[in-house]
């Protein structure tokens, strides 16, 4: 009885194949036990393995477009089942039809949408097992790309001769919680990478998770707009609806209707939707976005979702695929991503702050042996997938191995003198040790500025991995800088140093510096419009300096406690050399305030400075990996409060200030199809200011050239240094992105993918009150053009073009 009792609790694995009736497999069928939450999916080729108890059990087998079946089997080890479905035959009722008179899909989706809401909310919360499978494929790709040998870097991943082949193979399982509204949590519990032995799957459950009962579907990046479900509260305006027949499942009426958007350009799905008669839910869709939805980076996106009874009265997924297809630069790919779910518990109890966790991958979910995952995985490997974990795995361990490290260290470490001169320096690679020696190029350290003339400014940075586990590394840079026209020649050492839970900064040495310490216009946009233009944007000063620094995070709190001793020197023009000579300007001084003639702007002068800083992020939610924890970013703005000090006589130091500032900030506010919102407002305080020097007072980020780095807090139109204050301030700057809700009317603009953006920028300081811009323009891909006003005391200062890259 005792052997007969361990024996009954045991598993076992069946297997079997599905067929429609002309022997062809049917891709991705699901198969569940009925009246259980135990379910699997077959493969690309119909294959599918289930673990079951021993005994009589009922299993069900499905498929979008293909009739029911469900068997009756004794569970026993080997079992194998041949199952064949029959193509649906979906009837159309006997409904008199009048010319001009609606499709009868239009009753059964307003139905539907009425009870979109109790659907959504019928449960409060659950927890589920989930396997998610990854696969990508390189389906065609050039021979060289940007001077790379794609067809010797293929042959190294593993692709044919092709290049062609896997180039992404992954598995995962984990166990998912859910609670109302959006509260996730996300245990990885196991997974494999092909290829890769001590990687870890970047398969995630919660970005499988699509609820067609939402209004609005967040995709990400795939689209610029929310996404609008067939079945949203607005859905009537706009797709269309036909009614295709209806099919009876286990007693249940299943209605099949077509969707397809009414305008192209809008964010809307089109394929099929299953609704059941009388409860109004959905039992599966099966949809697909293409170009017309303005999607990025795919071509085409097909999302098909199953689902089955886990209670009474209670559907959830059963499976969820997400198959594309795109390309870019000659390269094609194609693949799929699909989650099983079983093990369904509605009424779940959770520990206390579990929420707090949104995702945790521990060091251990990547030791499991190819046994176990033979015993686990719910979708059988095809051969192809077989195939590419056996060589892929020999590929990885010769890939981890010191030989094959260093023999790709002496082949990548090679000196190149045009990229040198060029293109990004030279950098000496340990793989093995995992550090790295910087050089930069000659490119980046050659500029030129009216203080200095012809100028290097060279650095060299070692960076070293001290902690594999958090991710944490030691960073030193050293660089030099001389200037040809003044003579001057300075240096300065620095480094980063992480030392349990604070990271510790440090920073000796002279260097030039802009006098905004927010930074005005690039290096190299300042060397091209001082060398092309007779525009030499950029005012320096010298400092020699010492600075320490020590952050660390508490929570959602990010504490910040910083010191410096500095000698600070205004520098005048030293050259006033130019490729061209303009009529109707001249190179200005070095002195924002006096263009004409180089007076100094303060005196040579020593500060002892101290600062605190603390920002807040409102949500103390984070993600957990094997290399450390990681918060995430908060739905509520962040908050910062800083303080600094400049303090009087202590080694000879000449400032006495104090300065408080605040400010809040959010980006990618999400308005629903009206596109997202990024805001920052920031204001503060001299609550001293007996004696500074203008390197001391507060900047704001200006622009004065064509085209920038475009910043949260930067102005447009914004003199680069004329309104810094050693007073009050107060500035608020908006941005709209529209994500292309009016430009996609335009044929040529929704092929584009433009996106509308509108904002504008005020800042109030005495002296300087009322200053405000406003602008408009177009956005594509990184690139954004717009038309602005700026407004001084009323009345218009500036107006024009910007251009912005790198956003």
């Amino acid at each position: 009885m005792f052997w007969f009792s361990v024996v009954q609790a045991q598993s076992v694995n069946i297997q079997g194949k599905i067929t429609d009736e002309s022997g062809s497999p049917v891709a991705f069928a699901s198969v569940y036990q009925k009246n259980t939450t135990l379910g699997t999916s077959a493969n690309i080729n119909g294959e599918f393995q289930l673990k079951l108890k021993p005994g009589k059990a009922e299993l069900v087998f499905k498929a979008v477009g293909y009739t029911q079946q469900v068997r009756q089997v004794d569970v026993k080890p080997d079992l194998f089942l041949s199952i064949s479905l029959k193509a649906e035959s979906y009837q159309l009722k006997d409904i008199v039809v009048r010319a001009g008179a609606e499709d009868p899909a239009y009753a059964i989706i307003r139905n539907a949408i009425k009870k979109r809401k109790s659907h959504l909310n019928e449960v409060d919360s659950y927890s589920c097992d989930v396997y998610i499978k990854g696969l990508q494929k390189l389906l065609a790709a050039p021979k060289k790309f940007l001077g790379k040998d794609i067809e010797k870097e293929g042959k190294e991943i593993g692709l044919d001769s092709n290049r062609r082949g896997i180039i992404y193979l992954s598995e995962s399982e984990s166990r998912y919680s859910f609670k109302q509204p959006d509260q996730v949590h996300e245990e990885m519990i196991s997974s494999k990478v092909s290829g890769r032995n001590q990687a870890f799957s970047f398969n995630r459950a919660s970005e499988m998770n699509v609820n067609f009962y939402e209004n609005l579907q967040q995709m990400g990046n795939l689209s610029n707009r929310p996404l609008i479900s067939p079945i949203a509260e607005n859905a009537l305006s706009y797709y269309r609806y036909k009614y295709l027949g209806s099919a009876f499942e286990n007693g249940l009426e299943i209605n099949k209707i077509e969707v397809t958007p009414k305008r192209k350009g809008d964010p809307l799905f089109q394929g099929n939707i299953y609704i059941i008669e009388d409860s109004w839910r959905l039992s599966a869709a099966d949809l697909m976005l293409t170009k017309d939805a303005n999607i990025n980076f795919v071509d085409t996106l097909k999302i098909n979702q199953q689902f089955f009874p886990v209670g009474s009265g209670i559907w959830m997924p059963s499976t969820v695929k997400f198959d594309f297809k795109g390309g870019l630069f000659g390269f094609r790919f194609g693949g799929y991503f699909i989650a099983v779910y079983k093990n369904y518990d509605v009424n779940p109890k959770f520990e206390k702050n579990i929420f707090k966790e949104v995702m945790r991958v521990t060091k251990e979910v990547n030791k499991k042996d190819s046994a176990y995952w033979q015993e686990s995985r719910p979708i059988p490997l095809t051969e192809e997938e077989k195939a590419d974990y056996t060589k892929k795995k020999a590929l990885a361990a010769k890939r981890e191995s010191k030989p094959y490290l260093d023999s790709l260290d002496k082949a990548n470490n090679k000196f190149k003198l045009a990229n040198f001169i060029l293109g990004s320096g030279y950098a000496l690679r340990h793989r093995y040790s995992i550090e790295t020696y910087r050089f930069s190029s000659l490119k980046d350290a050659v500029l030129y500025n009216t203080v200095e003339g012809l100028a290097v400014n060279y650095e060299v940075s070692y960076n070293k991995q001290i902690d594999s586990v958090s991710n944490r590394n030691l960073s030193l840079r050293a660089k030099a800088r001389y200037g040809f026209a003044n003579e001057k020649f300075h240096a300065n050492f620095g480094g980063i140093l992480p030392i349990r839970e604070t990271t510790y900064g440090f920073n000796f040495g002279s260097d030039v510096l802009d006098l905004n310490s927010q930074g005005t216009i690039s290096t190299r946009g300042n060397t091209i419009n001082s060398l092309l233009f007779e525009r030499n944007y950029q005012k320096l000063y010298q400092k020699q300096f010492v600075n320490l620094s020590a952050t660390r995070r508490f929570g959602g709190l990010i504490f910040t406690l910083a010191g410096e001793f500095a000698d600070r020197q205004w520098l005048p023009n030293a050259t006033d050399f130019t490729f061209k000579n303009y009529s109707d300007r001249e190179f200005t001084s070095n002195n924002p305030f006096s263009p004409s003639a180089d007076i100094p702007l303060f005196p040579r002068n020593q500060a002892l400075k101290i600062g605190i800083n603390a920002s807040y992020e409102f949500s103390k939610k984070y993600v957990t990996y094997p290399r450390g924890r990681f918060y995430l970013p908060s739905k509520y703005p962040r908050l910062s409060l800083s303080y600094s000090k400049g303090i009087k006589n202590a080694l000879g130091s000449d400032v006495d200030y104090n300065l408080l500032a605040a400010n809040i900030t959010k980006s990618d506010v999400r308005l629903g199809l009206l596109g997202k919102l990024n805001f920052y407002v920031g204001a503060g305080s001299f609550l001293n200011n007996s004696k500074l020097f203008y390197p001391d007072y507060k900047h704001f980020s200006g622009n004065q050239a064509f085209a920038g780095e475009p910043r949260t807090n930067g102005f447009l139109y914004l003199d680069y240094y004329l309104h810094s204050t050693s007073e009050n301030y107060l500035e608020a700057h908006l941005m709209h992105n529209f994500g292309g809700l009016f430009l996609n009317k335009v044929p040529l603009v929704r092929k584009l993918k433009l996106q509308e953006v509108i904002g504008g920028s005020y800042l109030t300081t005495p002296g300087y009150r009322n200053y405000s811009e406003m602008f408009y323009g177009v956005q594509y891909l990184n690139f954004r053009v717009v038309y602005g006003m700026a407004y001084e005391g009323g009345k218009q200062v500036d107006k024009g073009f910007r251009f912005a890259y790198g956003f």
